[in-house]
């Protein structure tokens, strides 16, 4: 028996000299055969284009696939947290993209190290001429009651001038057709320049009801005159926007579920969420949007694409924050992707890959 046990321990030692370097080529290598990879498209890490996904996010993970000799299929889709539930419930293995590294996420995922310096920033429309703008928000559809309004008073009014007038003054003395254009160029005229210059009328009854006619013109032109005062203020106050403490009182929107969504929450700036960073984007376009708070570089990209002319970046990068891949807790591709990430800096893959995207390198930003 105790011949027998040196040769027992050296088998075993050679069982688990065997088993260890296979365990460690193995570490690599998805347990599945395909790794499930889910982004969101957020210009510039992920987008498509011709029918093809590309952006900075997609071009890193395929340099890391390829060191790390992983297959996988890639789905993208438009909801920022929707990306994230599906690496929670199993139904995709990492998620690529914009994804800032924060303690309530690290709560639920693990992260790779961080592969994008990043932070938060406004965007704004591009003021320029704004004249149509400020034409569309005084003829609404309360301005166009009140000129109707004015109008069927007018009418009214230059009626009755008429058939108080007719018979005592020569400017009415006319039939009711010949007599209506004059009667109601006469009464619109006092109602905009408030005196009888044109006529002084002579019967008691048409004294009584120029005066009516004076009085109802202060108040009507004093609306119209406050109300195209009180836009042009309020389209100027809209436009002055420079930092976070000029968003209070504006229209702001950003993503749910965006760390820019908990910021405004956390600084009690009322804001309008999103799904869809299209919408967004189609909402500050079309003026329903005074600013638009989300990830710095994804502005910075829309205000040079799309946006350009219509938008402009403001302000400092604030709340500095960084971007990593997610996985799962306790996911056993975390140290694989961290050592191909840092080979990927070493040899230079990565600031070329960055270069691509962003005009610089990582270390020149």
């Amino acid at each position: 028996m105790r011949a027998l046990f040196p040769i027992l321990l050296l088998l075993l030692s050679t069982f688990v000299s065997a088993e260890t370097p296979s365990s460690t080529a193995q570490g690599n290598q998805p347990l599945a055969g395909e790794l499930h990879i889910v982004t969101v498209e957020r210009k510039p890490f992920a987008m498509t284009v011709d029918g093809k996904l590309t952006g900075f996010s997609i071009e890193l993970w395929q340099a890391l696939a390829e060191r790390l000799g992983w297959q996988y299929s890639v789905t993208a889709t438009n909801a920022f947290a929707g990306m994230l539930d599906a690496v929670a419930q199993g139904s995709a293995d990492i998620a690529i993209g914009n994804i800032s590294i924060t303690a309530e996420r690290e709560n639920r995922f693990d992260f790779s190290h961080p592969v994008f310096d990043a932070g938060l920033q406004i965007l704004i429309p591009e003021n320029g001429d704004n004249s149509f703008g400020v034409l569309a928000a005084i003829f609404t559809w309360e301005m166009v009651a009140y000129i109707v309004g004015a109008v069927v008073v007018i009418f009214v009014i230059a009626n009755l001038m008429w058939f108080f007038e007719r018979r005592d003054a020569p400017y009415f003395q006319r039939g009711y057709r010949e007599g209506l254009w004059p009667s109601f160029w006469y009464a619109m005229h006092v109602m905009i320049s408030g005196g009888f210059e044109e006529h002084v009328p002579r019967s008691v009854p048409a004294r009584i009801l120029g005066i009516a006619l004076v009085v109802c013109s202060l108040f009507l032109v004093s609306a119209f005159v406050a109300k195209i005062a009180s836009t042009m203020t309020v389209n100027e106050l809209r436009s002055d926007i420079e930092s976070v403490s000029d968003l209070y009182g504006k229209r702001v929107g950003t993503t749910r579920g965006s760390t820019a969504a908990a910021f405004l929450q956390s600084r009690g700036i009322d804001h309008k969420g999103f799904d869809d960073i299209s919408a967004m984007f189609a909402a500050i376009g079309k003026g329903g949007l005074d600013a638009i708070v989300h990830d710095a570089p994804v502005l910075r990209y829309f205000a040079t694409t799309q946006g350009r002319g219509t938008t402009r970046v403001v302000g400092s990068v604030f709340k500095p924050e960084k971007y990593g891949i997610v996985m799962a807790q306790g996911s056993r591709y975390v140290e694989p992707v961290n050592r191909a990430l840092l080979a990927l800096r070493e040899n230079g893959s990565y600031d070329e890959i960055y270069r691509r995207w962003f005009g610089a390198t990582a270390s020149d930003n």
